[in-house]
């Protein structure tokens, strides 16, 4: 008998009850090969859909094609497989549940608490590079969460209840005094001028017949907190509200919707004050007991007040919501003199639980948060700016208690806590890590600790950042920098399943987009971010950037290779074209300013005028020589203005090509011939500006070079030369890498197909800075924003230490070091192909696939290498050996080759 399927997923994820797709995706992972499947799918025991025998080879996601989906409903579904020539197996069965799918599915009014606006702050990056900021503390300028209480009745015979809520603010929900759910910080982040995400909670089991209680907190999170690199507050309102429907059944057919209304009353809760950046301030003493329970006396609240009916920006949650996902018990407490310092061990995100044995009312608690201590041990502050403060305080009852901050999150590694009467132990403190809880799919490890630490930085690095959003770093900013999750995406897939993740982020890209097609540096974006970037000059004005803005067609792209989802290209395609025509327009309209004063011939006007060559640009952001020497602020500028004007065409031709690849895919052969062309034109009139007689271009640094190569922008003739010109450059810089941002991920690639594999290894084994190995040998155990965010010296820098863009080696360990290469997408096939002469004795890795975990382990002694494989069935992969490549069967296999001795 066929095995039956097995780990079914709907939308990527297991039993969803907030499907928001009319279409959804059915998968799952078969220990055959795939010849066909058959899927069936109900509710309340009737067929809605018999998809009748499905012949596939692959494990793409079966579309659903049955009759329209019902809002707020139950589904089962069914899945059988069939093997080539075989039998069918057993039905396997899962379950899903729709959201609402409608905006005319919401009734109910926002709801907005009595409360003062929120302070209206607005800083530059200016003030932050001046050292400005608020003169009065937090506590003044600051205003408090509110609480929301709505009593209502449940009659008997009630068998399913889903609440489904969301905030203009963030909001943690309870029904009875019980959450209802284990989100954090929902809804979490978004463009909240264009959608607004809304949850989905199973709260059948806190219903009693008779009264019940909804209570909501709300606070300001992103909508009305301070956020940013400024600091400046208030950036989509400055007055929370929130919105919400519990849907009741009862075991008669009858249905119950209890909505957010009048009768909804509010007051102050005890949190003086609760910022994402700044920190919250929380007195027990304030907390109205019973507040979320039946029998609380109400009558000193006041009615909330109707905000309106505009529902056309909520959107079901799409993929997993922040969660506490680990705890991080101290590895030492140290007593100072303003404090106890705290070490985790580990650079994470997240917030401090604290259990105290004794407390006195009114006794203050002060949690203070840092990544990294000074270079004597004393405390260090390493996060500078504007509200920035990473702290947190508790006011005390009296007597034991246990707190953990509700509205809040860190970055940190270090915590010092103030105003104890007793010292603190290590059983008495621990760090809750909070993160979109993403599904881990990989790991690499090797017999070298270093790389294996590199690999953990890599992935502390990724958690920390994919929190609602992929953000840039999580203490300064928390903004969805497009530059770093395009440079990183490749890593991320390995390690986790973040289709959902990242799908969801470029649904606000692309709602983010400007009418004229341009693609902002970072989404979501605020109507301050428009705002001040009108305002300001040079850096700060720049809205849409090569390389960041390009993030539309790389992200879509790259998670299309590494899963197979067509999807993804789909929802983006036409958004690539948008951006790609202002690319176009902008090419046609402007000269680069170096060519302001310059009389051009008419054939080169004619390749100029297909060169998106000019404006602002980050260009190569921190390429290490452009910084050395130099104060931050006035370093910044030079990589930009050295690599910009040659960066912007490549990645134009770059997103041509993806996009031309993306239109075939999507059987879209008129947009595919087209794009590809205009990619031709594109690197021709590059390569007559400027790459010269000997493959060199302009500017003589690494990363230009790199990204040259990568993108196919050097003609085929010339290829050696640029290829060489890059090695002797770093030579130059003593085997040390000099890239930036745009560069990075590139680097050993592109070494390794040029021909020079042994300038990549010396690179990542490199242990001087500026090198990923230089950061391990000092105690890093995330990626850091600068090379030398602790310099040779020891001098420590304000700087983040938690940044995953250069972290984008990840990808290579996993398919260079290791050897594990799709060579299709969704890894419909693949090779292995381990580097033996990496200078590992050996390797495990292993990588989540549409078909199952593909891994290997490869052990190196003398001349002799032994290679194991899992290939999961329906992946066609083959083994490089010396000899040769070897066809592998699915299943595991275990092979022995000779491999002479090692370099």
């Amino acid at each position: 008998m066929t095995a039956a399927p097995h780990d079914l997923r709907v939308e990527h994820l297991s039993a969803p009850i907030g499907v928001g797709v009319r279409r959804p995706r059915f998968s799952w992972f078969v220990d055959h090969v795939r010849a066909a499947c058959e899927l069936e799918v109900s509710t309340a025991g009737r067929v809605v859909w018999a998809s009748g025998e499905i012949q596939t080879a692959d494990a793409a996601p079966i579309v659903y094609a049955g009759e329209s989906l019902i809002s707020n409903t139950a589904y089962e579904w069914r899945v059988r497989s069939r093997a080539t020539e075989g039998e069918w197996s057993d039905w396997a069965d899962s379950t899903f549940e729709t959201s609402l799918l409608d905006a005319s599915d919401w009734v109910a009014p926002w709801i907005e608490p009595v409360q003062r606006d929120a302070v209206v702050e607005r800083w530059s990056i200016v003030d932050w590079i001046r050292g400005l900021g608020p003169d009065s503390p937090p506590e003044e300028r600051l205003r408090p969460a509110q609480l929301l209480r709505q009593r209502f009745e449940v009659g008997p015979g009630a068998v399913r209840a889903r609440l489904f809520a969301t905030a203009r603010g963030v909001y943690s929900a309870f029904i009875n005094g019980a959450r209802s759910d284990d989100h954090v910080l929902a809804p979490g982040f978004d463009s909240y001028e264009h959608r607004v995400s809304f949850s989905t909670a199973d709260v059948t089991a806190a219903l009693v017949e008779g009264e019940n209680v909804l209570g909501v907190a709300l606070a300001d999170g992103w909508w009305a907190g301070r956020i940013g690199l400024t600091g400046s507050s208030a950036q989509f309102g400055t007055r929370t509200s929130a919105v919400w429907q519990l849907h009741i059944d009862y075991a008669d057919g009858a249905t119950q919707i209890v909505a957010s209304g009048a009768d909804v009353r509010s007051e102050t809760g005890p949190w003086a004050y609760a910022d994402l950046f700044v920190g919250e301030r929380f007195d027990r003493r304030a907390v109205p007991a019973g507040w979320d329970r039946p029998g609380f006396d109400d009558g000193g609240w006041m009615p909330a007040a109707d905000a309106g009916r505009d529902h056309a920006a909520l959107v079901p949650l799409r993929g997993e919501p922040v969660r506490r996902v680990l705890e991080v018990s101290p590895v030492a407490v140290v007593e100072t003199a303003e404090g106890a310092v705290v070490d985790f061990g580990q650079v994470l995100v997240g917030r401090v639980r604290l259990r105290l044995r004794d407390t006195a009312p009114g006794q203050r608690v002060a949690i203070e948060h840092t990544e990294t201590l000074a270079a004597d041990g004393s405390w260090f502050a390493n996060i500078a700016g504007i509200n920035k403060e990473q702290t947190d305080v508790f006011i005390a009852a009296g007597g034991p208690d246990e707190w953990e901050p509700e509205f809040t999150f860190h970055g940190f590694r270090y915590a010092r806590v103030s105003g104890l009467t007793m010292d603190l132990s290590v059983d008495d403190v621990v760090a809750v890590v909070l993160a979109s809880d993403l599904e881990q799919t990989g790991w690499f490890e090797a017999s070298d600790p270093r790389l294996d630490r590199l690999h953990q930085n890599v992935v502390w690095s990724q958690r920390g950042n994919f929190l609602s959003v992929p953000t840039d770093c999580p203490q300064r900013e928390r903004a969805g920098w497009t530059g770093d999750i395009q440079a990183f995406v490749g890593a991320a897939t390995n390690n986790a399943q973040v289709v959902p993740f990242l799908a969801r982020w470029l649904d606000n890209l692309r709602a983010d987009q400007l009418q004229d097609g341009r693609i902002p540096i970072f989404s979501p974006r605020s109507p301050f971010d428009a705002e001040a970037a009108a305002k300001a000059q040079g850096i700060g004005s720049i809205v849409a950037a090569a390389g960041w803005s390009d993030a539309i067609a790389i992200v879509p792209w790259t998670l299309y290779e590494r899963t197979g989802d067509r999807r993804v290209l789909e929802e983006n395609f036409d958004a690539m074209l948008r951006w790609i025509d202002y690319q176009t327009t902008t090419a046609r309209a402007e000269l680069p300013a170096s060519l302001a004063e310059v009389a051009l011939d008419e054939a080169r006007a004619d390749a100029q005028a297909l060169l998106y060559d000019t404006g602002a640009q980050f260009g190569d952001w921190l390429t290490p020589s452009t910084m050395e020497g130099r104060p931050m602020h006035e370093a910044i500028g030079i990589a930009p203005a050295l690599t910009g004007e040659y960066l912007a065409p490549m990645f134009q031709a770059n997103t041509l090509t993806i996009a031309a690849r993306a239109a075939a895919v999507l059987g879209r052969a008129t947009d595919a011939a087209h794009l590809g062309e205009l990619a031709a034109q594109v690197r021709a009139a590059f390569a007559a500006e400027y790459v010269d007689a000997h493959g060199d271009l302009p500017v003589r640094l690494q990363g230009l070079y790199v990204v040259a190569l990568a993108f196919d922008m050097i003609p085929a003739e010339l290829r050696a030369r640029t290829a060489a010109r890059l090695v002797e450059l770093i030579r130059e810089r003593g085997n040390r890498l000099d890239t930036g941002f745009l560069s990075t991920p590139y680097l050993l690639d592109v070494l390794c197909d040029s021909g020079h594999p042994d300038v990549a290894r010396t690179l990542l084994w490199q242990s001087e800075m500026p090198s990923w190995l230089y950061e391990v040998d000092r105690g890093a155990t995330t990626i850091w924003e600068a090379w030398d965010a602790i310099s040779p010296d020891g001098e420590i820098r304000p700087m983040s230490f938690n940044h995953y863009a250069p972290g984008s080696v990840d990808d290579f360990l996993y398919r260079r070091v290791a050897g594990i290469r799709p060579t299709a997408p969704g890894y419909r096939t693949a090779v292995i192909a381990p580097d033996f002469e990496a200078g590992l004795d050996h390797v495990r890795a292993h990588v989540g696939t549409p078909y199952g975990r593909l891994a290997v382990e490869w052990a190196v002694a003398g001349d002799a290498a032994s290679v194991t494989v899992d290939v999961p069935h329906g992946v066609t992969a083959r083994l490089a050996t010396p000899r040769g490549e070897l066809a592998l069967e699915p299943g595991r296999s275990r092979h022995s080759m000779s491999i002479g001795p090692r370099a």
